[in-house]
């Protein structure tokens, strides 16, 4: 992951970072998109395969705020058109996550999914 923020505050840094870890065959996803002044504009020089949707817009869903619902719109197609992946931050409920689903939403991180734990804990398969 790397941030809106961090990406915008050095953008020719960022390409030669995201440009490197691709060749090393790591994913990119671009995290907290939304969350400032975002322009879709530069997003068509980076190579990300996922891009995050901040957890401000997914919360906005429970207090029916019809320009999160908008905001969410305009990511998942601006995806669709950069042929890449939306997750969706701060799924805390069902109806949230079923609401995400509805609109094309492809992924999603949160409580409503599995709450925090120490990696300890985790199974990685194998």
């Amino acid at each position: 992951e790397i941030t809106e923020t961090a990406v915008i505050s050095n953008m020719a840094e960022a390409m030669d970072f995201i440009g490197a870890m691709r060749a090393r065959g790591v994913l990119i996803a671009l995290d907290d998109f939304g969350a400032g002044a975002s322009s879709f504009s530069y997003l068509k020089h980076f190579s990300i395969d996922f891009l995050k949707i901040d957890g401000q817009f997914s919360q906005g869903l429970l207090q029916d705020h019809p320009v999160d619902e908008a905001t969410i719109r305009c990511f998942v197609e601006m995806a669709r058109v950069l042929q890449i992946r939306t997750i969706a931050e701060g799924v805390s409920d069902e109806s949230i996550a079923g609401r995400l689903r509805e609109m094309g939403v492809d992924l999603a991180q949160g409580y409503a999914l599995h709450l925090p734990e120490p990696t300890g804990n985790l199974s990685f398969g194998g």
